[in-house]
């Protein structure tokens, strides 16, 4: 059962309360649902800041507001995120988390680990955090943050409470309706082929390829607009490596269009294998009568097996594989 935000925090709240609180939450949803903004006020919450605005002179209670979730970190509340070039967290990131965990606070204060994008850990990092779960320091609260449960290692999954978020961004906004039409005219055209394969793959690469540009285009006016502002008032040095940053944040966005690129497709993939085992729950409804043919002339196990190497390619492109030939010998296995 999925909850909205404030429901899931009404009920964590009510946890508390009883002191039933569990010491590891896993808040899962699609982007946009709040996970980040759930975090923050659970934070706010067991440190006690949520209640520390007092009352006005009417006697009425302040509300605090909730800030961003990294404005909240301090030395017993540390936030993980993706930072290696691979998008990727790493060992070294979890065992510095877990050095925190294990030290004693002062008055007894709850240590809190928040790992956004949890499934992005590496296969070390989450082995590494798997031995927290099993072993919580005391006073310890963690957050793992992500819109893949799917891709944490079942042991993980098994040792957090869930806490799935409805809303979000919808799988057709933003370009995704636009990618789910490309793929089933390309599917029309053929499926099951290398020739078949490689139109899905032409496909899916142009929104890559204009993902891409318009992650360029964005950083590229960001540093030109900071470069008018700030030649005279400061050096060239300053400015190289406000460029670095720039550079690094187009990457960034890249990657994030290019993972939610990739939801859209295992999303469309999946409604191929409901088809074919006749469930509901299709993400795209209206793309069904396209697919029900594909999904007939399909057997249950290969449709498995294609999504399997979609889900391997994936993971593929989060190393520092070259990515057009990665993509183009993932398509041939997904979709040949």
């Amino acid at each position: 059962m999925a909850y909205t935000a404030e429901r899931a925090f009404e009920l964590i709240s009510s946890a508390r309360e009883r002191g039933r609180l569990a010491h590891a939450f896993l808040i899962s949803g699609a982007h946009g649902a709040g996970k980040e903004n759930l975090s923050a006020r659970i934070i706010q919450l067991v440190s006690g800041a949520a209640q520390s605005g007092g009352f006005d002179l009417f006697g009425e209670p302040v509300v605090v507001a909730t800030p961003p979730l990294d404005d909240l970190e301090s030395g017993w509340v540390r936030v993980i995120r993706p930072r290696m070039k691979s998008r990727r967290i790493g060992v070294d990131e979890i065992r510095n988390l877990e050095h925190t965990l294990h030290l004693a606070a002062p008055g007894g204060a709850c240590k809190i680990g928040v790992i956004t994008e949890a499934d992005r850990m590496n296969d070390q990092a989450a082995n590494a955090f798997l031995k927290t779960l099993e072993e919580p320091p005391r006073n310890t609260l963690l957050l793992l943050l992500t819109a893949n449960p799917q891709r944490l290692l079942p042991t993980i999954l098994s040792r957090c409470v869930r806490i799935p978020l409805l809303g979000g961004l919808p799988l057709l906004a933003d370009g995704g309706g636009e990618l789910v039409a490309a793929l089933n005219h390309a599917a029309s055209r053929g499926f099951g082929t290398p020739v078949a394969a490689l139109h899905l793959k032409a496909t899916f690469a142009s929104f890559l390829a204009r993902s891409r540009e318009a992650a360029d285009d964005s950083a590229k006016a960001a540093e030109k607009e900071e470069t008018a502002a700030y030649r005279d008032a400061t050096d060239g040095t300053w400015l190289k490596g406000r460029e670095d940053f720039h550079k690094a944040a187009a990457e960034a966005e890249y990657l994030d269009a290019r993972n939610r690129l990739f939801d859209v497709l295992m999303a469309w993939m999946a409604d191929l294998l409901r088809l074919k085992v006749k469930s509901g729950g299709l993400d795209f409804p209206d793309s069904a009568p396209a697919l029900r043919g594909i999904a007939d002339a399909e057997s249950e196990t290969r449709l498995l097996q294609r999504m399997t190497a979609l889900d391997s390619l994936r993971r593929t492109l989060e190393t520092n594989a070259f990515e057009p030939l990665a993509i183009e010998v993932g398509f041939l296995k997904a979709f040949g």
